[in-house]
């Protein structure tokens, strides 16, 4: 491997721990090490099996915290991988290996630019924090949720908080996210009567019978979005009936669906206008919710202002603000009314197999980073 950046040397050093959810495998204590040579304390807050970190430079004055997770999500098959996906390389400016773009490069950016930063401005005005999880790709429930809860307990405010999560589509900082949709889950059980398929007289099949709630659930206009969302969805992930017998009425179905909302409608009115579709088909079943989070949108702000000046500064070109995508761990951190956004490197290959990235985007992101410190600690 030819000499390599700052930046890159200690992606490809996350790289290489194979921190699949929600192991950290030693990654969070390779980041501890750089930020306390350069002023942090850090605390290490472990939550069930899971491993977070907090860490603070600096004591009064505005906080602006870098947010993140080390765990990443299993290779899949690793023959398919042009090369083992814990060892990291690189071959003509690309970065190969898991975690390359969600989300330890994005780290690795944040880590470099606040070593620049602090040597060139070691008496910084504000604060700089570092929230880092292993609980991200897997159920989320003992990483940044409880780090929140654990700082809200401690009256500690962000006030601004970036999020390195991949935003960018076709060259980096071409996207920042400003907000993301809600997400709320359902598990819908349909009860009907098992029989013969040649008896269907003395059979009530679920399929059936939940068909014209589904197409009715499919059809309904949620809501027309707004300047910042688009129009709530609603789509059916799983269905499963029947017992795999070509003659058998099955009598139950179970479906698992998911709403992707806006700030147009709330989680109780998807609830309750569900229901009444369901109830208006008379159907005997149970539901089980699940709300993974509510939408959040940072719409202007001194925080979208540094970073569409940071990139307009590094790459030349404007950025445009996106609500898209699925959930982060910025559902658990806007609710305290922090200024939230993401930002990280291009998202084409993330969780696939092949997972890569331009290694000159990830000093690029470096230094947009370092850019958006200096605006928001440094200029006037």
């Amino acid at each position: 491997m030819t000499h390599l950046s700052p930046t890159i040397q200690l992606a490809c050093d996350l790289i290489a721990q194979p921190s699949v959810t929600p192991e950290d495998a030693n990654c969070q204590e390779i980041m501890i090490a750089r930020l306390e040579k350069i002023g942090f304390k850090a605390e290490r807050l472990r939550f069930g099996e899971v491993d977070n970190f907090w860490a603070v430079r600096g004591t009064e004055g505005p906080l602006l915290a870098y947010a993140g997770h080390t765990d990443v999500v299993p290779t899949g098959p690793v023959a398919q991988w042009k090369h083992p996906p814990f060892n990291p390389i690189v071959e003509n400016d690309i970065l190969h290996g898991r975690g390359a773009a969600d989300m330890k490069g994005s780290l690795a950016a944040m880590i470099t630019a606040c070593e620049n930063f602090v040597n060139e401005y070691p008496d910084h005005s504000g604060r700089i924090a570092f929230l880092i999880t292993s609980d991200e790709e897997g159920p989320a429930a003992n990483g940044t949720v409880k780090v929140i809860e654990w700082l809200e307990a401690r009256n500690e405010k962000m006030t601004w908080c970036l999020v390195g999560e991949p935003s960018s589509t076709h060259k980096v900082g071409d996207i920042i996210k400003n907000g993301r949709r809600g997400s709320l889950g359902a598990e819908l059980t349909v009860k009907g009567k098992q029989g013969h398929v040649a008896y269907p007289h003395l059979a009530q099949n679920p399929i059936h019978l939940v068909a014209p709630a589904i197409a009715q659930l499919t059809s309904e206009v949620w809501d027309n979005g707004n300047d910042h969302f688009p129009a709530t969805t609603f789509q059916v992930s799983n269905f499963n009936s029947g017992t795999g017998a070509t003659n058998v009425i099955p009598g139950q179905a179970n479906i698992i669906f998911n709403f992707r909302f806006s700030t147009e409608v709330t989680e109780q009115q998807l609830r309750a206008r569900t229901e009444a579709i369901l109830d208006a088909h008379n159907l005997d079943y149970d539901l089980t919710w699940k709300l993974s989070g509510n939408p959040f949108l940072t719409a202007e702000g001194k925080l979208v202002e540094a970073a569409a000046g940071a990139i307009r500064h590094v790459t030349g070109y404007e950025t445009e603000l996106s609500t898209s995508g699925g959930t982060s761990d910025g559902r658990f951190i806007a609710p305290t009314g922090a200024q939230v956004v993401e930002l990280g490197p291009l998202n084409a290959t993330i969780h696939q197999v092949n997972e890569h990235v331009c290694a000159s985007d990830l000093d690029k992101l470096s230094l947009i980073y370092q850019n958006m410190m200096e605006r928001l600690f440094i200029a006037p």
